[in-house]
Protein backbone atom coordinates (compact mmCIF):
# COMPACT_ATOMS: atom_id res chain seq x y z
CA UNK A 1 0.00 0.00 0.00
CA UNK A 2 1.13 3.58 -0.84
CA UNK A 3 2.16 5.78 2.13
CA UNK A 4 0.59 8.77 -0.18
CA UNK A 5 -2.80 7.19 -0.65
CA UNK A 6 -4.92 7.62 3.13
CA UNK A 7 -6.07 4.49 4.60
CA UNK A 8 -9.25 3.59 6.27
CA UNK A 9 -9.76 1.05 9.06
CA UNK A 10 -11.95 -1.04 10.34
CA UNK A 11 -12.06 -3.51 13.22
CA UNK A 12 -14.13 -5.37 15.16
CA UNK A 13 -13.65 -8.33 18.05
CA UNK A 14 -15.98 -10.80 19.52
CA UNK A 15 -15.30 -13.79 22.29
CA UNK A 16 -15.17 -17.24 20.87
CA UNK A 17 -15.86 -20.11 23.89
CA UNK A 18 -13.05 -21.99 22.13
CA UNK A 19 -9.22 -22.23 22.99
CA UNK A 20 -6.90 -19.83 21.09
CA UNK A 21 -5.23 -22.81 19.15
CA UNK A 22 -8.56 -23.91 18.35
CA UNK A 23 -9.68 -20.73 17.06
CA UNK A 24 -5.92 -20.05 14.85
CA UNK A 25 -6.10 -23.27 13.44
CA UNK A 26 -9.79 -22.14 12.08
CA UNK A 27 -8.83 -18.59 10.99
CA UNK A 28 -5.64 -20.27 9.62
CA UNK A 29 -7.83 -21.79 6.87
CA UNK A 30 -8.39 -19.20 4.38
CA UNK A 31 -10.82 -20.98 2.49
CA UNK A 32 -12.87 -21.29 5.29
CA UNK A 33 -12.17 -17.83 6.58
CA UNK A 34 -12.87 -16.34 3.45
CA UNK A 35 -16.02 -18.27 3.17
CA UNK A 36 -18.02 -15.32 2.96
CA UNK A 37 -16.63 -14.17 -0.50
CA UNK A 38 -16.66 -17.79 -2.13
CA UNK A 39 -20.74 -17.91 -1.66
CA UNK A 40 -23.23 -16.17 -4.21
CA UNK A 41 -24.71 -13.64 -2.38
CA UNK A 42 -27.02 -10.18 -2.25
CA UNK A 43 -23.52 -8.52 -1.35
CA UNK A 44 -21.46 -10.35 -4.16
CA UNK A 45 -23.82 -9.01 -6.57
CA UNK A 46 -24.99 -12.77 -7.19
CA UNK A 47 -21.39 -13.72 -7.65
CA UNK A 48 -18.44 -15.40 -5.58
CA UNK A 49 -14.78 -15.31 -6.08
CA UNK A 50 -12.97 -18.92 -5.50
CA UNK A 51 -9.76 -19.00 -3.05
CA UNK A 52 -6.92 -20.60 -4.09
CA UNK A 53 -3.08 -20.27 -2.20
CA UNK A 54 0.18 -21.85 -2.56
CA UNK A 55 2.07 -24.84 -1.63
CA UNK A 56 2.60 -23.00 1.62
CA UNK A 57 -1.47 -23.21 2.46
CA UNK A 58 -1.31 -19.29 3.06
CA UNK A 59 0.53 -20.41 6.84
CA UNK A 60 3.88 -18.99 6.13
CA UNK A 61 5.51 -15.40 5.73
CA UNK A 62 5.39 -14.94 1.72
CA UNK A 63 3.05 -17.28 0.80
CA UNK A 64 -0.05 -16.24 -1.27
CA UNK A 65 -3.60 -16.42 -1.01
CA UNK A 66 -5.71 -15.49 -4.09
CA UNK A 67 -9.16 -14.98 -5.16
CA UNK A 68 -11.16 -14.74 -8.55
CA UNK A 69 -14.86 -14.45 -9.65
CA UNK A 70 -17.16 -12.40 -10.09
CA UNK A 71 -19.08 -9.70 -8.91
CA UNK A 72 -21.84 -7.75 -10.45
CA UNK A 73 -20.98 -9.66 -13.53
CA UNK A 74 -17.43 -8.39 -13.34
CA UNK A 75 -14.44 -10.24 -13.11
CA UNK A 76 -12.65 -9.39 -10.03
CA UNK A 77 -9.31 -10.60 -8.61
CA UNK A 78 -6.90 -10.22 -6.24
CA UNK A 79 -3.37 -11.69 -4.81
CA UNK A 80 -2.43 -11.50 -1.07
CA UNK A 81 0.92 -12.41 0.77
CA UNK A 82 1.14 -13.47 4.62
CA UNK A 83 3.55 -10.62 6.06
CA UNK A 84 3.28 -11.88 9.67
CA UNK A 85 2.76 -15.29 10.93
CA UNK A 86 2.84 -15.48 15.10
CA UNK A 87 0.45 -18.96 15.73
CA UNK A 88 -1.47 -19.16 17.87
CA UNK A 89 -2.20 -15.40 18.41
CA UNK A 90 -1.27 -13.04 14.93
CA UNK A 91 -1.88 -13.29 11.43
CA UNK A 92 -1.52 -10.44 9.08
CA UNK A 93 -1.77 -10.27 5.11
CA UNK A 94 -2.05 -8.10 2.09
CA UNK A 95 -2.53 -7.41 -1.10
CA UNK A 96 0.15 -6.94 -3.71
CA UNK A 97 0.59 -5.22 -7.03
CA UNK A 98 -2.62 -3.98 -8.47
CA UNK A 99 -5.91 -5.92 -7.16
CA UNK A 100 -8.96 -5.98 -9.44
CA UNK A 101 -11.82 -5.11 -6.59
CA UNK A 102 -14.90 -2.23 -7.10
CA UNK A 103 -15.94 -0.82 -3.57
CA UNK A 104 -11.84 -1.01 -2.08
CA UNK A 105 -8.08 -0.95 -3.36
CA UNK A 106 -5.34 -2.68 -1.77
CA UNK A 107 -5.60 -3.72 1.87
CA UNK A 108 -3.96 -5.30 4.63
CA UNK A 109 -6.12 -7.46 7.37
CA UNK A 110 -5.39 -8.39 10.94
CA UNK A 111 -6.21 -11.35 13.37
CA UNK A 112 -5.45 -10.95 16.95
CA UNK A 113 -6.20 -13.73 19.28
CA UNK A 114 -5.82 -13.58 23.23
CA UNK A 115 -7.28 -15.92 25.82
CA UNK A 116 -9.97 -14.51 27.51
CA UNK A 117 -12.10 -15.67 30.58
CA UNK A 118 -14.46 -17.16 28.33
CA UNK A 119 -12.77 -18.39 25.84
CA UNK A 120 -10.87 -16.53 23.41
CA UNK A 121 -11.03 -12.75 22.30
CA UNK A 122 -10.58 -12.57 18.69
CA UNK A 123 -10.36 -9.10 16.63
CA UNK A 124 -10.60 -8.62 12.84
CA UNK A 125 -9.10 -5.82 11.48
CA UNK A 126 -8.72 -4.43 7.58
CA UNK A 127 -6.73 -1.18 6.42
CA UNK A 128 -7.49 -0.36 3.02
CA UNK A 129 -7.16 2.22 0.53
CA UNK A 130 -9.84 3.36 -2.30
CA UNK A 131 -9.96 1.70 -5.45
CA UNK A 132 -7.63 3.72 -7.84
CA UNK A 133 -10.46 3.50 -10.49
CA UNK A 134 -14.16 4.34 -9.89
CA UNK A 135 -12.83 5.66 -6.15
CA UNK A 136 -16.64 7.26 -6.23
CA UNK A 137 -17.72 3.42 -5.76
CA UNK A 138 -15.36 3.66 -2.30
CA UNK A 139 -16.00 6.88 -1.21
CA UNK A 140 -19.52 5.22 -1.01
CA UNK A 141 -19.14 2.03 -0.27
CA UNK A 142 -15.95 1.27 1.51
CA UNK A 143 -16.84 1.92 4.86
CA UNK A 144 -19.70 -0.72 4.56
CA UNK A 145 -18.23 -3.27 2.67
CA UNK A 146 -15.10 -3.40 5.05
CA UNK A 147 -17.85 -3.77 7.97
CA UNK A 148 -19.46 -6.54 6.39
CA UNK A 149 -16.50 -8.26 5.40
CA UNK A 150 -14.55 -8.14 9.14
CA UNK A 151 -18.36 -9.16 10.42
CA UNK A 152 -18.84 -12.17 7.95
CA UNK A 153 -15.53 -13.60 9.25
CA UNK A 154 -16.42 -13.09 12.74
CA UNK A 155 -19.71 -14.06 12.68
CA UNK A 156 -18.73 -17.31 10.32
CA UNK A 157 -15.80 -18.14 13.29
CA UNK A 158 -18.27 -17.86 15.67
CA UNK A 159 -20.74 -19.86 14.34
CA UNK A 160 -18.29 -22.86 13.23
CA UNK A 161 -17.78 -23.24 17.36
CA UNK A 162 -21.22 -23.32 18.11
CA UNK A 163 -21.90 -25.58 15.92
CA UNK A 164 -18.85 -27.83 16.64
CA UNK A 165 -19.00 -27.53 20.48
CA UNK A 166 -15.84 -25.77 20.44
CA UNK A 167 -14.17 -27.01 17.66
CA UNK A 168 -14.66 -30.82 18.72
CA UNK A 169 -15.53 -32.31 15.84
Amino acid sequence: MSKQTQLRHYKESVVIPAKVDDVFDYIDDHKRFSSHMNQSSWMMGGGKMNTSVDEKNGQKVGSHIRLDGTVFGIHLFLDEVVTHYEPPHLKTWKTIGTPKLLIIGNYQMKIEIKSDERGSLISVSIDYELPKTNDWLGKLFSGWYAKWCVQQMLKGTSNYFANNKGGEE
